[in-house]
This record gives structure tokens, sequence and C-alpha cells, in this order.
């Protein structure tokens, strides 16, 4: 395999290469790392959605037959400059999304309480467990079964009220998503 990976391959080429699954992938060079032997390739999307893209990142040594089918000739255009702070922000968010799941699951707290967890997470920042317990802007508490009638706090509260809101919007979503499944299952039923 060593002797069909050429040295470096030009950003803007095009390459093709057969997996190690006989899959065939050709596409635009959009970068190459001679140590690792990993090509991200751009590829026409399957979808047929002419704005739309695939991107293969490839281990070239787990793959036969490279071919250069066509060499750049002309410098390629500077890829855009990435927004450092941005993605930082992204990365900084997924980490705490994450480490509150991972919270739940340690606290043993039962699918509804995460997933109301979750909904209350996407409006306000301040949610964290305290056990089972939810605890939403560090004076409201809501405690299993996760009801409207266990969110507990002081009771002329703003926050309070709102957070009821929330809490009621996302049961009644979950009673209408669980009334629909039976219905089509049904129809899946009686169609056949």
């Amino acid at each position: 395999m060593a002797g069909l990976v050429q040295d470096c391959f030009s950003i803007g080429s095009t390459v093709a290469c057969t997996t190690c699954y006989n899959q065939n992938i050709e596409g635009e060079v959009l970068a190459f790392d001679q140590q690792t032997k990993m090509l991200i390739l751009k590829c026409s999307s399957a979808s047929n959605t002419s704005k739309l893209n695939d991107v293969y990142i490839v281990n070239l040594a787990l793959c036969s037959d490279v071919q250069v089918v066509q060499e750049v000739n002309s410098i390629p255009d500077p890829p855009q400059s990435l927004n450092l702070q941005r993605l930082s922000t992204r990365v900084r968010n997924q980490v705490e999304q994450k480490k509150r799941q991972v919270s739940a699951l340690a606290a043993g707290v039962s699918q509804e309480g995460q997933n109301l967890f979750l909904a209350i997470a996407r409006t306000i920042n301040q949610v964290s467990w305290n056990g089972p317990n939810i605890v939403v802007f560090q004076d409201v508490t809501i405690s299993p079964p996760y009801k409207v009638d266990n969110v507990n706090g002081s009771p002329d509260s703003r926050q309070l009220t709102y957070v009821k809101k929330i809490v009621e919007k996302h049961v009644n979503d979950q009673a209408t998503a669980n009334s629909n499944v039976p219905q089509q299952a049904a129809a899946t039923v009686n169609a056949k």
C-alpha cells in the first residue's frame, strides 16, 4: 500500500480510491495528513441536492487503488477562516450538556426526569440536579414524578410560575406524542 500513497495530495485535486469495504470514493481533496495518511475528500451528495456535499475522511492505509484523477494546476483559494470563538462556545455548550446528562444518569433519574431536564435546559441555563430533584434558578425544585404538582418554590415567585409553564407544556407535549404512537401503530396493523 505504501507505494500507492503519494507523498502529498494537492488541495483541490480530484482523487479516487477504493476502501476496504469495496466502496469507490472520488472527490476533491480538502486536506491530507502525510504522517497518518488521512485524506479528506469532498464528494457530490448522494441525495441529489446540488448545494450539499458529502465529506469523507479516508484512511489511505486501508484503501486500495488510490489514483489522482485530476491534478490541480492553479493555486487554490485559501480556506475560509474559522470563527474560533464561536467554535469554542459550541464545544463548551456541548460539554456542559453532556455533563448534565451524565449527572442525571449518575443520580439514577427516570427517563421522564431526564427528558424534562433537557427540555428546561433548552431555555434556561441555570438548571442542575440535586439527587433526583431538578433545581431551576437555585430556588425552584421539581421532584419525581416530575409533574406540575411537583414543582415547588416561593409561591409569589415569577420564576416558579415560569417553570410551571415549562413543565406543563412538556407534560402536554409528551402526552400528545404518546397518544399519537398507538394510533400510528394501529393504522399500521389495520393496513396489513
